[in-house]
C-alpha cells in the first residue's frame, strides 16, 4: 500500500512507537501470539524428548461410533492425548491419567493397539507389570516401531454395581475381550454398548442373558450376532454360529461383535437394511452426488444419496424419480473433469458404465459431480442415430439457420441433404444443396453424397449447407472453382501474419477472366456498397503469403489446373477490415463467429 503524507506531518507520523502508543487490546493480542509462537518453537525443538500418548476410553467409543465412525472402534486423532517426557516412568504417566480422568492408578489397565493384516486397528493385549515399570520412551519403542512419535493405548476401567471404578478383573489366557455394537434396523442406527470378557471355550448362546442386558433387551430376546472383520476394500461382516465356541469361531482379544434382534419375519418394507452386514455395506458405499444440468454446468441443482455399487439403471432411475420423469431412458449423464472443473466432452453411453464409481472416477481422482440432460427420445434410440448440427446459409437472405438432423448412423450425406430440404426454405424448388466442412473461416471439404455420416464430426468443425449456384453447375472445360476468403493482416506481428474472418465461399472463374471482371461478381454476391468495396484489396494467397493482384491480372492463371492436397491453402483473398459485429455460434461456443444473423431449430 502506498501512503502519501504532508511534509509538515513527517515528524509526527514517521517516528518511534513506544508500547504505550499501542492500544491495550492490541498489546494483549500481540503478546499472546508471541507466547504461542515461542511455545510452538520450543515444542518443535524438544519434540525428540517427548512422546505423545493417545488414550482411548469407553466414553470415546460411545461418542464416536454411529456418529463419526461406523467401522473399527475409534478415531485416535479425536481422543485425549498427553505429551510426556520419554525418560519418565509409565507409572508417572498413570498419575497424570488419574488427575485427568479421576481413575485411581491401581484401577487403570492399559491395552496396546495393533494394526492387523486386514488393516483394522484393535486392542491387542494388556500391558504387563514389567512393561509398566519401564520408561515411556522404552515402551513406545517396543509397541510402535512404525511411528515412534506416538503411543496409542486403550484404558480399561471396570465399574461395580454402584457405577464406581473397581479393580479390573484378572485376565487369564482363556479370557477374550470383545467389543459390542448394537444395530437397530428400524432406526438404521449403530452404537457402541460396551465390552465383555468371555471364556474362549464358551458359546454365544451361553452368554445370551449378559448380551441382552448389554443391549437393553429382555433376557429371553432372540438375537443374532455378527463379527465385524474388515471394511477395506470391501465390507466383511459374518454371522456368528451360536453353537460354536468363541475360540472355534476364531475370535480373539479386540474383536468386534455386532448385536441385533432376530431379523426373521422382517420385511424389506419395514426396513431397508434388515441385517448388520447390509447396513455396513450401505454405509461403506453410500455416496452423495451433486447433479447439475448440462446447460448450467456451474450450478448444483440437486443432490442424491446413492451407493457406489449402484448400477447404471439404478442411477438414472434415481435421477428420473427426482425429476418426476416417467422414462429413465431419457436421462443422459456426463461425467465431471476434476482438472478443468467442466463436463467431459463425451457423455456416458446407455449402460456404458457398470457402477456409479465408474461414472465418478477421473484418472486417480473421485468426483462427486454428474451432469444430466433430459432427452426428447430414449438414449438407446438416440445412440442408434447420428445427430448433426448443420448451419444452413440461405441463397438470398442474410441469415444462418441452424438445424439439428438425426438419422440412422448408416445414412449418407445424401440422406442428410434430403432431410434438410424438408426443413429449409429454398430459392427455387429444384435447388441442389451441398454440405461443407468449415473451420476457422476456411472451407476444408465438400462432402460426397455417398459418404457415411457415422464418422462426421461436428464438435470441432462447422457443417455448412448451401445451395449450389447455377453458374457452378455449368463451368465447362475451361472453368474452375476457387476458394475465396476474407482476411486482414495482423499489425502486431513483425512478419506478415494473415488472419481470416467471416464466411468463406466458392467462386466460379473462367479462362482469361480478369480481376476486374471477377470483382464485379464478388461485389454483387456479397452486396457491398461501392464506397466500402473501393477500400478492399485483392490478393492470391498460397500457404498464408499474399501476392496482390491488379485489375488487369488474369485470375485463373494463378490457380493450378488440378486439385491438389491442401487446396484450401490457395485462395483468392479479400483484404478489408472486419467491421461486422460477431454473433457467437449458439450451438457450440468453441466455434468461430458468424457475420449473419443466426436462428436455431432443434
Amino acid at each position: 500500500m502506498l501512503v502519501y503524507i504532508r511534509e509538515s506531518d513527517k515528524e509526527k507520523i514517521i517516528c518511534n512507537v513506544d508500547e504505550k502508543d499501542i492500544a491495550e487490546h492490541l498489546r494483549i493480542r500481540l503478546k499472546k501470539e508471541q507466547e504461542e509462537k515461542e511455545l510452538k518453537k520450543k515444542e518443535k525443538a524438544e519434540a525428540h524428548l517427548y512422546t505423545i500418548i493417545k488414550v482411548a476410553r469407553d466414553a470415546d467409543l460411545v461418542e464416536q461410533i454411529g456418529k463419526e465412525i461406523y467401522f473399527d472402534l475409534v478415531d485416535h486423532d479425536k481422543v485425549r492425548n498427553f505429551r510426556i517426557q520419554k525418560q519418565l516412568s509409565f507409572n508417572t504417566f498413570k498419575e497424570e491419567v488419574a488427575k485427568e480422568f479421576g481413575i485411581p492408578v491401581q484401577l487403570q489397565r492399559f491395552w496396546l493397539w495393533a494394526k492387523r493384516q486386514n488393516h483394522t486397528y484393535r486392542p491387542n493385549r494388556p500391558l504387563t507389570p514389567q512393561e509398566e515399570a519401564q520408561s515411556v520412551g522404552q515402551l513406545r519403542e517396543v509397541s510402535n516401531k512404525a511411528n515412534n512419535a506416538e503411543l496409542k493405548l486403550f484404558l480399561e476401567v471396570a465399574f461395580g454395581v454402584d457405577l464406581r471404578p473397581i479393580p479390573p478383573p484378572e485376565k487369564i489366557k482363556e479370557d477374550i475381550l470383545l467389543f459390542f455394537k448394537l444395530y437397530d434396523p428400524l432406526k438404521e442406527e449403530l452404537r457402541y454398548v460396551g465390552r465383555l470378557f468371555v471364556k474362549g471355550n464358551s458359546k454365544p448362546m451361553e452368554n445370551f442373558e449378559k448380551l441382552n442386558e448389554m443391549a437393553g433387551f429382555a433376557p429371553d430376546e432372540e438375537i443374532e450376532l455378527f463379527e465385524e472383520i474388515k471394511y477395506d476394500p470391501h465390507v466383511m461382516c459374518e454371522r456368528i454360529d451360536m453353537k460354536l465356541s468363541f475360540r472355534d469361531s476364531q475370535l480373539e482379544d479386540g474383536d468386534i461383535i455386532c448385536i441385533q434382534k432376530s431379523s426373521q419375519g422382517q420385511s424389506s418394507e419395514e426396513c431397508r437394511y434388515p441385517t448388520v452386514p447390509a447396513f455396513l455395506d450401505y454405509v461403506h458405499n453410500r455416496q452423495m452426488v451433486r447433479f447439475r444440468s448440462l446447460e448450467k454446468a456451474k450450478e448444483d441443482e440437486f443432490s442424491l444419496e446413492l451407493s457406489k455399487q449402484n448400477n447404471y439403471d439404478e442411477v438414472v432411475q434415481s435421477v428420473a424419480r427426482h425429476l418426476g420423469l416417467e422414462d429413465p431412458s431419457k436421462i443422459r449423464l456426463t461425467p465431471h473433469n476434476c482438472y478443468s472443473q467442466q463436463p467431459k466432452p463425451q457423455p456416458i453411453k446407455y449402460r456404458g458404465a457398470e457402477r456409479l464409481t465408474d461414472m465418478l472416477v477421473h484418472y486417480n481422482q473421485i468426483s462427486d459431480i454428474l451432469y444430466y440432460e433430459v432427452l426428447d427420445i430414449p438414449l438407446p434410440e438416440l445412440q442408434g442415430l447420428k445427430t448433426l448440427k448443420i448451419a444452413f446459409h440461405h441463397a438470398t437472405k442474410d441469415e444462418v439457420v441452424i438445424h439439428t438432423i438425426r438419422l440412422p448412423k448408416q445414412s449418407t450425406v445424401g440422406d442428410v441433404i434430403s432431410d434438410l430440404k424438408t426443413k429449409v426454405e429454398l430459392s427455387h424448388p429444384d435447388a441442389e444443396l451441398r454440405l461443407l466442412e468449415v473451420f476457422y473461416h476456411k472451407i476444408y471439404k465438400i462432402f460426397p453424397l455417398h459418404e457415411k455420416i457415422e464418422n462426421i464430426n461436428d464438435q470441432y468443425w462447422t457443417l455448412r449447407a448451401e445451395e449450389i449456384p447455377e453458374e457452378e453447375k455449368n463451368l465447362g472445360a475451361l472453368g474452375r472453382l476457387i476458394h475465396v476468403y476474407h482476411f486482414m493482416k495482423d499489425p502486431a506481428q513483425n512478419q506478415v501474419q494473415v488472419q481470416n474472418f467471416g464466411d468463406p465461399f466458392f467462386l466460379a472463374i473462367h479462362e482469361g477472366e480478369t480481376l476486374e471482371e471477377v470483382k464485379i461478381r464478388i461485389q454483387k454476391k456479397l452486396r457491398v456498397s461501392d464506397e466500402e468495396f473501393s477500400k478492399w484489396k485483392f490478393a492470391f494467397l498460397s500457404l498464408g503469403r499474399p501476392e496482390y493482384l491488379q485489375d488487369s491480372d488474369i485470375v485463373s492463371s494463378r490457380f493450378q489446373k488440378r486439385d491438389v492436397y491442401g487446396a484450401w491453402e490457395q485462395y483468392l483473398g479479400l483484404e478489408h477490415s472486419d467491421n461486422t459485429p460477431k454473433r457467437s455460434y449458439a450451438a457450440n461456443q468453441n466455434r468461430h463467429a458468424y457475420e449473419k444473423p443466426v436462428r436455431i431449430y432443434n
